[in-house]
């Protein structure tokens, strides 16, 4: 996998409450990821971008809310999310990346 093709995976990091104390606790990371891709895409680009070792990969599907701009009603996208856990011994620093 390149690094092309990870940049492509990968959208970038959600950090939230929640994210912060899934890292602290059970040593997860969630990302924004692109939609088409599987978790085992998911699991190689976490691999190579922040040289750890991954456990497991669990994904979610998030819709895009309704929302009105003016008199007129839209929809955000829908969205993938990733919750990454990593194997013992091993974390991601998202200051150092």
């Amino acid at each position: 996998m390149s690094k092309y093709s990870i940049s492509q995976v990968l959208k970038g990091p959600i950090v939230s409450e929640k994210s912060t104390l899934l890292a602290d606790t059970y040593s997860q990371a969630v990302f924004q990821v692109d939609k088409a891709a599987a978790k085992n895409d998911i699991k190689k680009a976490v691999e190579l971008m922040f040289d750890v070792e991954v456990d497991s990969v669990r994904v979610i599907n998030v819709k895009g809310k309704t929302k009105r701009f003016g008199r007129t009603i839209g929809k955000r996208s829908d969205w993938k999310k990733a919750y990454v856990k990593l194997k013992p011994g091993h974390d991601i620093d998202f200051a150092s990346a």
